[in-house]
């Protein structure tokens, strides 16, 4: 196998927690709609696109939808999800990592941003990290979603790297099964950590030093 020489982290979960104003946005479009939704359901749509996790959404529904109405509610929760995320700050940034981008850093290794969001600059910007990743893939340049592996081959593919010299670090098992069909290894954490297939665990980037980053050697879990 080849050494680690760049990692790709998706945001939501790893880099930064938008999953309360993520279920909140949703929450205001169900109700909007008369449908019920709860926490349960939001864990389902973890790592997935915006237009799958409506389906999700619209499952308790009774009714039928045209594409058009859905694209209209899709961009209507986006619309609610951006709103919130003028609350957003430095403080959602996750334990770990603004440790682990600087030793990554210090050890020339090029590290990425591989998210389904498509807003994830705006989140990076408004927690100050826009500027820290040599690479910033997302929703906006992707046709697939996760598991489809394509967000993490566009990254390693700007990065320069082939699959196996990159390292993906994921919290959604829709994530963890895309990294895996990329051709990567895969360090999960958070509500990840159950996935067995996975290359290693952890609870979160705290719990890893650079050195078990970068060798995939066993983290804390």
């Amino acid at each position: 196998m080849k050494s680690i020489r760049a990692v790709i982290f998706d945001l939501d979960g790893v880099i930064v927690s938008t999953d309360e104003y993520h279920f909140q946005a949703w929450k205001q479009l169900a109700n909007s709609l008369g449908i019920p939704f709860g926490r349960e359901s939001n864990d389902r749509i973890r790592g997935v696109s915006r237009m799958e996790s409506l389906e999700i959404v619209l499952e308790k529904s009774g009714k039928r939808y045209s594409l058009e109405e859905k694209r209209e509610m899709a961009e209507r929760k986006n619309t609610y999800y951006r709103e919130l995320l003028k609350r957003v700050s430095p403080s959602e940034i996750l334990p770990g990592v603004i440790e682990m981008i600087k030793a990554l850093k210090d050890r020339g290794v090029k590290i990425a941003i591989g998210s389904s969001s498509k807003n994830a600059r705006a989140i990076l910007r408004a927690v100050g990290l826009e500027d820290e990743f040599d690479v910033i893939t997302d929703g906006n340049h992707v046709t697939r979603s996760k598991p489809d592996p394509e967000v993490f081959t566009i990254a390693a593919m700007r990065l320069g790297f082939s699959p196996e010299e990159c390292l993906v670090v994921e919290d959604a098992e829709a994530g963890v099964e895309a990294g895996l069909a990329a051709g990567m290894s895969v360090l999960a954490v958070g509500a990840a950590t159950g996935h067995p297939r996975a290359t290693r665990l952890a609870e979160n980037l705290s719990c890893v030093t650079v050195d078990e980053l970068l060798l995939v050697e066993s983290v804390c879990g």
